[in-house]
């Protein structure tokens, strides 16, 4: 699972994935800072079952801070984005390479409307033109991707009964989309049977299938500034009120010592004495995002993205079901994000082919009962395997 972060120059895209991932990245006020695409990790919030059973957990591939586990997620910056990529303007070509790995977008964009289309700075500027813009270069993406081998697809479906599915599926495979999708994307368009497809169809399927397989989730940024774009476009769009830079000062303050801050929080703590216009900075955040909107929205937007958008859960396994340790005794140790209406065998093969090779059964560490591998799992499950020896 990778997370994209996408948008135009000069929105705070860099500072937003700084401060997702507190990765040492170029920050400047000018287009193309971010050339190459920036790769790091990005962490999930998730109530950890710690608090729920009252005992003191020791995670090894994820932490928890105060009963709240974070789980970590690849994140991608990818290169600033203008009008006209798909035809290779800009960084284009390097935006669309970058993007094509994602299975969902964060679509950072300048709600405050200061940015034009060029990643210049002005005043007055309407961010729904951004928003419009980057879901036509994909789906301009897509289409250019297909048209150029249209009609050899074409002429393989009309002439040698070839499946339309199959065919689309290997002219997209670079593009990380599956057979899955594109029938879906068929079926939406309502093409399916459909032999002869025009230009026309060809947009249609190309639109709905960016929507399947790239979905956006809007990162309204900059809200701090001037929210009158969020509250006019927000029942319009999927977005989330978000200060990129906000979040990024409180981590930095919270790592030197002078707040208690917990990601995603609504409020902060304040350890020790500060400057003055620390104090103020962190006073404008409190009254700004907090009290407006209850947290800068950044770990709320990767959240949104991998549980309500790429549908998510959190597991647990362990090989003690009754200390909920591993064979160190260690309490909760793994962490496991898995889509939703995944079975006991797929958490198995996820934590290790051998173990799911292995696999004849599992316990429901909740309820004490033996579960079959074929069993649904639902978030937050604690889950011993079974293996034979």
């Amino acid at each position: 699972m990778e997370i994209g972060i996408v948008g135009k120059p000069n929105v705070g895209k860099s500072t937003f994935f700084k401060a997702l991932t507190l990765a040492d990245v170029e920050i400047a006020n000018f287009p193309f800072t971010t050339k190459d695409a920036n790769i790091g990790i990005g962490y999930v919030r998730v109530e950890c079952p710690c608090r729920e059973f009252n005992i003191e957990c020791r995670p090894k591939n994820s932490f928890c801070v105060k009963g709240n586990r974070f789980v970590p997620v690849r994140v991608i910056d990818v290169a600033g984005l203008v009008p006209g990529a798909h035809e290779g303007k800009g960084l284009g070509n390097k935006f669309l390479d970058d993007l094509r790995r994602a299975d969902v977008l964060l679509h950072v964009v300048d709600i405050s409307g200061r940015t034009d289309e060029n990643g210049e700075v002005t005043d007055n500027y309407d961010p729904e033109k951004d928003i419009r813009f980057l879901e036509n270069e994909i789906d301009m993406w897509f289409f250019n991707v297909i048209k150029r081998n249209w009609a050899k697809i074409s002429n393989k479906v009309r002439h040698q009964g070839a499946d339309i599915v199959t065919e689309l599926s290997e002219q997209l495979s670079g593009l990380e989309i599956n057979d899955a999708q594109i029938k879906e994307s068929i079926e939406m368009t309502g093409l399916d049977g459909k032999r002869e497809w025009d230009d026309n169809d060809v947009m249609k399927f190309s639109s709905i299938l960016r929507k399947i397989s790239k979905p956006i989730l809007i990162v309204a940024n900059k809200i701090d500034i001037d929210k009158e774009n969020f509250s006019r476009l927000s029942e319009k769009y999927n977005m989330i009120p978000t200060s990129a830079e906000s979040e990024l000062a409180l981590k930095q303050a919270e790592r030197a010592g002078f707040i208690s801050y917990i990601p995603g929080d609504s409020d902060f703590e304040v350890l020790r004495n500060m400057e003055e216009k620390q104090r103020k900075a962190l006073d404008f955040i409190r009254k700004r995002m907090f009290e407006e909107f209850g947290s800068t929205g950044v770990q709320n937007c990767l959240n949104s993205a991998v549980f309500d958008i790429l549908k998510m859960i959190v597991v647990y396994p362990v090989e003690n079901e009754n200390r909920f340790t591993d064979s160190k005794g260690n309490i909760l140790p793994d962490t496991y994000l898995l889509p939703e209406e995944s079975t006991v065998l797929d958490l198995a093969y996820k934590v290790h082919s051998e173990i799911g090779d292995k696999f004849i059964g599992a316990i429901d560490c909740r309820t004490k009962k033996r579960i079959g591998k074929d069993h649904l799992l639902k978030n937050a499950d604690i889950i011993k395997i079974i293996t034979r020896r």
